[in-house]
């Protein structure tokens, strides 16, 4: 018997008992659909995570203030101390200290009341300077970012964000209007382009504000100087491991640390962050994958099971052959085609039903699925491997037999 006919007799024999094959191959399919599926949200989280982060800028440093610790012993985490001030962040914009940065923004937030007529919303208040949107790469939707001359003068105006705007007006078109900060009015000059969401924050609900005017008004009084995040843009990403340098120099001689070890500050990069999500995501990937392969074992044992069912009911079939001269290895070859045709089947109809599942899911969880061509290549190869592995015993049952014991068996 040649390939063609071996091919001919195993498809002839799954089609005899379809609805038993379709039984068969429902535990491949659940688990290659799974496997497709869940390596695509693993795929899709990581890039939506990336694309988040390094929508900021690539060569952006991001330099946190140390921990506190209470007069009881109480250590808080990083960014709980009041160690950065505005003189840090005019020191690391000079050319001199640090000629591989390009830009630097001193953040202050705060969380504050904005009334506007009788309609109010607490958001973060982010006091700041003039290299902001350049720094953080945010653009605007419509008016003005306050200008350097406003800056200087203490300017009451307020740039919000664009759900800040909706919450308290409505819309986005209210540049010229006035907003209420803490007892203190402020005139709308522009409101910032949607940016989305980054982590549990949302980039569009806040109020940026002039850092002189801040200190002076809403965020006065002690340690006004004191800043939040003091964020760097690097001239190039080439030169962002220099300007770490530079910033760390810088900072540890202005704060008179003498070793890095006692630094009351860190310094963290988008690419820091896109490795640690990476890692994140991976390891996800790979723990929801392995709970998927659970599916392809019952998948597999299904198989086994059919097998030897088929085996047991085509023994006189088994006999027969052998008696007309079949080797043992033609009845060995049979059976194995049968199974890698179901593992195949299997696979075939999950990878169906899986990219079917990535084109659905974004739109009912919000999250970018991807269907990758190597994951799915792979989950048809290990269909149909499991098919084969786990018809190796039948297929060699059935070889097995002897012609005189096959056919006396009915």
């Amino acid at each position: 018997m040649n390939w063609t006919e071996t091919f001919a007799t195993s498809w002839h024999a799954i089609r005899t008992h379809t609805l038993r094959s379709l039984l068969t191959v429902l535990g491949i399919l659940v688990g290659i659909a799974a496997v497709v599926v869940t390596v695509g949200l693993g795929l899709g989280t990581q890039q939506d995570v990336s694309a988040q982060i390094t929508s900021l800028g690539s060569n952006l440093l991001i330099v946190s203030p140390g921990s506190s610790t209470t007069t009881g012993g109480v250590r808080g985490g990083f960014g709980s101390a009041a160690t950065l001030t505005v003189s840090d962040a005019q020191a690391l914009d000079s050319s001199v200290t640090a000629p591989d940065v390009q830009s630097v923004a001193p953040e202050k937030d705060s969380p504050l009341a904005l009334q506007a007529g009788t309609t109010n919303w607490t958001t973060t208040v982010t006091a700041t300077t003039t290299a902001w949107p350049k720094v953080r790469s945010r653009t605007l939707q419509v008016g003005t970012f306050f200008t350097q001359a406003q800056y200087d003068q203490n300017a009451h105006v307020v740039v919000l964000g664009s759900t800040t705007a909706d919450e308290l007006f409505g819309t986005s078109a209210v540049v010229g209007q006035s907003v209420t900060i803490s007892g203190t009015q402020f005139q709308i000059i522009g409101v910032l382009a949607a940016a989305g969401s980054s982590s549990a924050t949302n980039l569009d609900d806040l109020a940026v504000i002039p850092m002189t005017t801040a200190a002076n008004t809403v965020m006065g009084g002690t340690g006004s100087d004191n800043v939040s995040t003091i964020y760097v843009k690097a001239a190039s990403d080439t030169v962002l491991s220099a300007a770490d340098q530079e910033i760390t120099a810088t900072l540890l001689n202005l704060h008179a640390i003498t070793t890095a070890a006692n630094a009351d500050f860190t310094v963290s990069s988008q690419a820091a962050l896109v490795s640690t999500a990476t890692a994140i995501y991976q390891t996800l990937t790979v723990l929801l994958t392995g709970v998927a392969a659970l599916s392809l074992l019952v998948g597999g044992i299904g198989v086994m099971n059919i097998m030897l069912v088929s085996v047991t009911e085509r023994t006189r079939e088994i006999g027969l052959r052998k008696a007309l001269g079949a080797p043992p290895g033609a009845i060995r070859r049979q059976f194995l085609v049968e199974a890698a045709i179901l593992g195949l089947g299997g696979g075939i109809l999950g990878v169906i039903v899986g990219v079917v599942a990535t084109w659905i899911l974004p739109a009912l969880i919000g999250t970018s699925v991807i269907a990758s061509v190597p994951t799915i290549i792979l989950a048809l190869v290990v269909a149909v491997a499991i098919g084969l592995i786990f018809g190796v015993y039948p297929a060699a049952r059935a070889a097995r037999l002897t012609p005189i014991d096959a056919l006396r068996s009915e």
